[in-house]
């Protein structure tokens, strides 16, 4: 590390945003600053996927992260999903970096061996997470654990790319690493799958570190500059087949087109200031959260009673006195059959709305008195202006900016990562020609 670095990579720790010359243009006018990996300072990295779970763009992103992985120090790649997906997912893509690695050394001499990528890979939880918001130590939860207590005075950035099950077990685990961490979630369709480990984040770990990606991520794929060979089919056929065994496996992926919507969390990192999430970067920009959004019914609710969306609704239905702590019982709400729990006299259950619109749910239980029951509830986006009421309590929790100027369509702060579309993908095609062909 050069002492320049150093310097900056301590400023990090502390908090500090060191401003500097800008370093790049987005179409806006404005600038990104120059923390970025890209312009030198090596950042420390867990990633946590749910690669080869309910959603397969990771994979897509998980061949963008190494490309760059010369000039990141990746300390993990945790396998975090809800569903089928598991570590060999992630070591298929090594396995496709590993026919590429020699290529890529000639271009670079940091970037990592196959084996030692393999060697960081770990299995995380593999079911969702009870109400408790926690449920046991994982290899991978361990592990970010043990990388957060490593003797480095640099924050170690935490992108969730799926569930928050390994990560809300290991701050459970090991409290003390909280201060070190500096977490990039991309919730959204994530936190619907684990509200109960949100929640377990949100309440009992107020002073993390965190960004709450929910609807800006979404500007890598929507809007911004598509134009030529700039979209998201186009740049798959010129740009990325044929470049290498990584680019051949990307562009087999949700039929050669572009979506990698976990990548924002990593551009984030690349081009910008990470120490001040509300400057301009590569992954978006992003305001103080407003308090966290939550609504708590003991009764079956209906159209009319709202929810801002992505957040958390707190279900509770009273069952017959007796009713043992084993019931069973389910909230079948769209693609979800979320497990209720017994507790104090009640049903419970937890649901995150993605989308803004009126939900329609079905109870099904082996308790007489709850199966058949129905219900609704209408979500409704974040005010524009809610980011003028930012949350006390959580005091370095950041979100999407719901201003309507930097809105997709409905995509709230969208703009703030596609404003920069054509810098991120002409870099991205220079490092797939790495891929493709050693240096001359």
């Amino acid at each position: 590390m050069t002492h320049a670095t150093g310097i900056a990579a301590v400023a990090l720790w502390l908090g500090l945003a060191m401003v500097a010359p800008c370093a790049g243009q987005a179409t806006t006018g404005q600038s990104v600053g120059t923390q970025g990996a890209l312009d030198g300072v090596r950042h420390r990295v867990i990633v946590s996927t749910d690669i080869g779970g309910t959603d397969p763009d990771d994979f897509q992103s998980m061949v963008h992260l190494l490309l760059y992985a010369d000039v990141l120090d990746i300390e993990g790649l945790v396998s975090s999903p809800y569903g089928p997906g598991r570590a060999t997912h992630i070591h298929e893509v090594i396995d496709r970096y590993a026919r590429d690695y020699p290529n890529l050394r000639s271009h670079s001499p940091r970037y990592p061996t196959p084996d030692a990528l393999r060697a960081i890979t770990k299995q995380g939880e593999t079911d969702v997470a009870p109400r408790a918001g926690i449920r046991r130590t994982t290899e991978g939860s361990a592990w970010i654990v043990a990388r957060a207590r490593a003797n480095d005075p640099r924050p170690l950035h935490v992108l969730v790319w799926g569930g928050l099950e390994d990560l809300a077990q290991a701050l459970h685990d090991a409290p003390d690493i909280l201060p070190r961490l500096r977490v990039h979630f991309i919730g959204g369709p994530n936190k619907k799958w684990s509200p109960d480990a949100y929640q377990y984040i949100a309440t009992h770990h107020p002073d993390l570190w965190f960004i709450e990606n929910n609807s800006t991520y979404r500007g890598w794929f929507s809007g911004g500059d598509q134009g030529a060979d700039l979209g998201n089919e186009s740049f798959v056929l010129r740009h990325v087949a044929g470049h290498g065994a990584l680019g051949d496996y990307f562009a087999t992926m949700l039929e050669g087109f572009i979506k990698i919507g976990d990548t924002p969390t990593l551009a984030w990192l690349l081009k910008g200031t990470p120490a001040d999430p509300t400057q301009p970067s590569w992954g978006g920009r992003y305001l103080r959260a407003w308090v966290r959004p939550q609504a708590s019914f003991t009764r079956l609710t209906t159209a009319t009673d709202r929810l801002e969306q992505f957040g958390i609704l707190d279900l509770a239905l009273p069952v017959p006195a007796g009713t043992p702590a084993s019931a069973m019982a389910t909230m079948v709400i769209e693609n979800q059959s979320l497990v209720g729990e017994v507790g104090d006299g009640m049903m419970r259950f937890r649901f995150s709305p993605k989308e803004a619109k009126t939900y329609s749910y079905t109870i099904r239980s082996a308790v007489a008195e709850l199966d058949g029951l129905r219900g609704q509830l209408t979500s409704v986006a974040a005010p524009p202006d809610a980011a003028t009421r930012p949350d006390r309590r959580l005091r370095h929790w950041w979100t999407d900016d719901p201003a309507l100027d930097v809105a997709e369509g409905d995509l709230q702060g969208a703009r703030t990562v596609n404003a920069w579309r054509r810098a991120w993908l002409d870099d991205f095609a220079v490092r797939l020609r790495r891929a493709k062909a050693p240096l001359p």
